[in-house]
Parts: C-alpha cells; sequence; structure tokens
C-alpha cells in the first residue's frame, strides 16, 4: 500500500536528520508535560458533571455543557490557527514515479488527523458522556453525541489547514474568515446574539435527534473536499516553481523603500525577512489577537474602572508586535550576521533603521486601537500614553537587551512552543515591560490622582523620543561591546 511507503519515507527522513538526537531529551520532557496534562483532562472529564452541578444548582449539567460547547470549538479553532502545522511531504520525487497524485493527496490530508490534538477532548467527552449522557438519554444516543463533537473537531482541522494554505497565495481568504469570527465575537459581546443559547440549542438537538450526525459528516466531507480540491491544483512541478517565484516577489508592494537610500534598503529587508520566513510570518498572522484584545475586557463595566489592568491592555496592545520584533532583532539575522558585520559601513544606518521599524509596527498598532474610543475618552487616554511608553522607553530598552543574545534562531520553524534564540535577557526585559507603568501609576491612584500618574507614564515615553540621540548612542555603544560575541554565537547550531 502506498500510504505504506510515505509513512516509511517521512520516518527515515526524521531519524536520519542531524537534529534527531538533538529532540530526544526535548520530546522526552514534552512527553512527560503531555501525559501530565492527559491526566488533568481524565479527572477533569470525571467530575465536571458535579463541577457544573455545584456551579449552577439548579440547572441540568448536560444543558450547561452544551452551551459552552460552541465556545470550546471557537476557542480551539483559534488555537488550532496558532499552534498546528501543516502536513507537508517532500512530493517532487513522488511526481517523478507512477504515484497517483490523488493518493499523495490523500495521504497529506489524512496524515492531518495523526495529531494528538485532535483527540484530547475526548478524555473529556466521553467521561461526561458516561457519567450524565447515557444515563439520560441511553448509551446509543452518548455513543453518536460525542462522535459528532469529535467529527465538528476534526472539521476544525481540515478547516484551519486548508486557510492556512490560502494564507500566503490567497490571504483575502483567511481574512474574510476572521472578520466573520470577529463579528460573531463581537455580536455576543454585546449581548445581540447569545451564542451560549444558540450552542445549548444545537447540541441537545443532537440528543433528540441522532441523525443530525448526517449534516457533521457532510461538513466534514465538504471540508475535506475543499483541501482536496486546493491541494489536486497545486501539485504540479509547474505550480511548485510558480510558487517559488510568487513568494521570492512578496514584498515588490514595498519596493518604493529602496528611494530612502540605505535605511529604506534596509527596512525592505526587513519586510522580506518577516514574510518569506515561517517563525516571522507566524508572529505577523497573530497581530489580530494583540490588536483584539480590547474586545475581551473593555465591554465590560467591571475592568474599566481597573486602570491598572487596562494599563496592561494598552501596552499589550499597542506594543505586542514591537516587542516579538526588537527582542529578537539580531537573533532574526543570525544566519547572516557575518555578513552584516563585515559588509555594512554604517552600523549607526543599521540600528537606526531597526529602531524606526520597531517604532511604525507599534504605531500603526496604536492607530488601529483608536477606534476602541468607542467605548470611552479613559481608553483613547491610556492607549495614548502606553503607546508613548512603548517608543520611547521600552524601545530602547529592548534594543538593548537584544544585543545580549547569542543564540542563532531557525526562521523555517513555526512560533509556537518554539523558544530557540530566547535567553534570560528576554525574559528578564519583559519584567519592565508590565511592571514598571504600574510602578509609576499606582503611588498617585492610591493619592486620589490616577490621571496623572497616567500622563507620567506618557510623559517619561515622550522624554525618552527627545533623548533619542543619547539612547541610540548608548544602544550603539552596547552593539559594538557585543557584536563579535553575538556573531560567534550565532555561528553555533543548536
Amino acid at each position: 500500500m502506498i500510504y505504506k511507503w510515505f509513512v516509511a519515507h517521512q520516518l527515515k527522513e526524521s531519524m536520519r536528520s542531524s537534529i534527531w538526537q538533538k529532540q530526544i531529551a526535548i520530546n522526552i520532557i514534552i512527553g512527560f508535560f503531555l501525559l501530565l496534562m492527559l491526566m488533568y483532562l481524565v479527572v477533569l472529564g470525571i467530575f465536571i458533571d458535579k463541577i457544573l452541578l455545584d456551579v449552577y444548582p439548579d440547572e441540568s449539567p448536560i444543558d450547561i455543557f452544551n452551551g459552552i460547547l460552541l465556545y470550546y470549538f471557537g476557542v480551539e479553532l483559534l488555537f488550532r490557527f496558532m499552534m498546528q502545522t501543516l502536513p507537508t511531504l517532500n512530493i517532487t520525487p513522488y511526481l517523478q514515479l507512477p504515484v497517483k497524485k490523488s493518493s499523495i493527496i490523500h495521504y497529506l490530508n489524512l496524515r492531518s488527523l495523526t495529531g494528538i490534538g485532535n483527540y484530547l477532548p475526548l478524555l473529556v467527552f466521553i467521561p461526561f458522556a458516561t457519567k450524565a449522557v447515557s444515563l439520560e438519554y441511553g448509551s446509543l444516543i452518548a455513543f453518536i453525541w460525542v462522535l459528532c463533537l469529535f467529527l465538528i473537531s476534526i472539521s476544525n482541522n481540515f478547516l484551519i489547514i486548508y486557510l492556512k494554505r490560502h494564507l500566503v497565495s490567497k490571504p483575502i481568504i483567511t481574512l474574510i474568515a476572521a472578520l466573520i469570527i470577529t463579528a460573531l465575537i463581537l455580536l455576543d459581546i454585546f449581548h445581540i446574539v447569545s451564542f451560549s443559547i444558540v450552542s445549548k440549542t444545537l447540541f441537545s438537538a443532537l440528543l433528540h435527534y441522532p441523525l443530525g450526525i448526517l449534516i457533521i459528516v457532510g461538513m466534514v466531507m465538504v471540508f475535506y473536499l475543499m483541501n482536496f480540491s486546493l491541494l489536486k491544483s497545486k501539485l504540479y512541478p509547474e505550480e511548485i516553481k510558480i510558487k517559488v517565484n510568487e513568494n521570492s516577489d512578496s514584498a515588490k508592494a514595498f519596493q518604493y523603500l529602496k528611494q530612502y537610500g540605505f535605511i529604506g534598503q534596509l527596512a525592505l529587508k526587513d519586510i522580506k525577512l518577516i514574510w518569506r520566513h515561517k517563525r516571522t510570518r507566524s508572529i505577523v498572522y497573530m497581530l489580530p489577537l494583540f490588536l483584539g484584545y480590547g474586545f475581551f475586557f473593555y465591554p465590560q463595566e467591571i475592568y474599566l474602572d481597573q486602570n491598572g489592568f487596562l494599563i496592561f491592555v494598552g501596552i499589550f496592545m499597542t506594543g505586542g508586535m514591537m516587542l516579538n520584533y526588537l527582542n529578537y532583532a539580531f537573533s532574526y539575522e543570525s544566519g547572516h550576521f557575518d555578513f552584516i558585520l563585515s559588509n555594512y559601513k554604517s552600523y549607526d544606518k543599521y540600528l537606526r533603521e531597526k529602531f524606526l521599524f520597531a517604532i511604525v509596527i507599534s504605531t500603526v498598532s496604536f492607530i488601529i486601537t483608536i477606534p476602541y474610543l468607542f467605548f470611552g475618552m479613559k481608553i483613547l487616554f491610556i492607549n495614548t500614553m502606553t503607546w508613548l511608553y512603548n517608543i520611547g522607553f521600552l524601545s530602547y530598552l529592548l534594543f538593548y537587551t537584544a544585543t545580549l543574545s547569542k543564540k542563532r534562531m531557525d526562521l523555517s520553524k513555526g512560533a509556537a512552543f518554539n523558544y530557540q534564540g530566547m535567553g534570560i535577557a528576554h525574559w528578564l526585559s519583559m519584567l519592565p515591560f508590565f511592571l514598571l507603568p504600574l510602578l509609576i501609576y499606582w503611588p498617585f491612584s492610591l493619592a486620589g490622582y490616577p490621571d496623572v500618574g497616567l500622563f507620567l507614564i506618557g510623559v517619561l515615553g515622550f522624554t525618552g523620543l527627545l533623548m533619542n540621540k543619547w539612547m541610540m548612542q548608548w544602544v550603539m555603544k552596547q552593539f559594538l561591546k557585543r557584536r563579535y560575541e553575538m556573531a560567534e554565537g550565532f555561528r553555533q547550531s543548536e
């Protein structure tokens, strides 16, 4: 059977890899924590009916559980988008052999089902169905109900794979899907539609009308066929060549930056680096999550009275992407850092471009958050002060700590659960990111002048911008001191 050879070839490719031995210890550690998580999920599945009964004594645990399932599948969809990797296969050798293209495509799609994340929910669903659902509706209905939930999770799997495959070639499709999900979240936040009621109605209907499973099976088949059709249209050598050429020209819309001289060329290089590599591109995909953070808190009045918490939200939204960029400003270029040191005549322009690039990232993020003005002028005031803090103080601190990094980074790997290139300096740099603004704010808040505390956070950032010349000299001095040690570290493969 051809699938047996696909599996055998990929196992050999992995085991013969130069990093196989180095990954064994990491996999053992991950396996330990995974086993611990499995135990927690089993315990949760066994006792979740009692937990729900204690929290909602006047309602049926089954109704409450059905009411939160739609939220669960929505969160699962988000986590899959951020963390799930696409199933891959080096198809070029097989295209020259008498192997059906449909077999290759089926293998790629079915391989995604081997991920353990597809089966973790069953550790909660099965015990709950056995203890609660089967007692009220019978074992057969409980089995069909669990099977329906499992198939919905599988449909999420195929949907995310389809969207992520379209993300580079046709990002508009993924953008439309993201806008639809955002609109649904807003409808629920503003109580226009209650998805808890919708969820309870839909999943309770499966208990009374088990033939509804046919609809879910049809949904799985539709998403599967969408992936099949997409891959079939791309599974030709000329298509692969076209895709490579398109990727190599992915930053052509920014070619005008060249007119700004050496700094503009460096900015164009950074854009190409971010968009062409998996590690950096996956962080860009998280931008909607950073900017949509306010929707989870601003609509709830309990948070609007907690300025200290809103400071954290403002810093996160206006500076989250800047944090990711500046923290790894040099690690991202670890593969060609020697070339930079030997060919760049002006380190001053090199560092200034990175600083300006970070400022632009934070500023664009701030501009996008301006519509949060809908929730009150206080939100705009806090976000403005935190933005000034980010670009006028935190930016220099992050830039300085970036020079302490000397760990090589593989940009072909995703960002989820990937701590490659991150040292202790990166973790320490996050302390002022969260704590310093609160330390400035709290004394004035306790004295009854919270707006003064917020204003001083912005003043700190504005002062840093006025002192830009001296602050950049401080960073330059550190870079010149550390550049050869950084280069030596970047040459070492992990």
